[in-house]
């Protein structure tokens, strides 16, 4: 009969450290900026690829005010995304600072 090899035990994993109130700002911050700079970025190219159409432009104020709305858009985007785009760029920028 085959007896099975015992293995040996593995190490729990350490217990992650409890974010400070400083690293819960650094990572805001990182996230508010890392968001706003990729999709302002995308956001204006956005605009900027599209005509402005012949019967429906709301004239000067639609001008004005559409960077003031595709920036709360921009915001909205970015919060909602913030675990999966910069969130991991946040893991590895803190890899780099320890």
């Amino acid at each position: 009969m085959i007896r099975p090899i015992p293995l040996p035990a593995m190490p729990a994993a350490p217990p992650a450290p409890t974010p400070t109130p400083e690293d819960t700002q650094t990572r805001a911050a990182f996230v508010e900026f890392a968001g706003n700079t990729f999709f302002g970025q995308l956001m204006s190219a956005m605009r900027k690829s599209v005509a402005k159409p012949a019967y429906f432009h709301g004239g000067h104020a639609e001008s004005v005010f559409q960077s003031q709305l595709d920036q709360k858009i921009v915001e909205s985007i970015s919060e909602a995304t913030a675990d999966s785009f910069a969130g991991p760029m946040y893991e590895l920028f803190m890899l780099k600072r320890d």
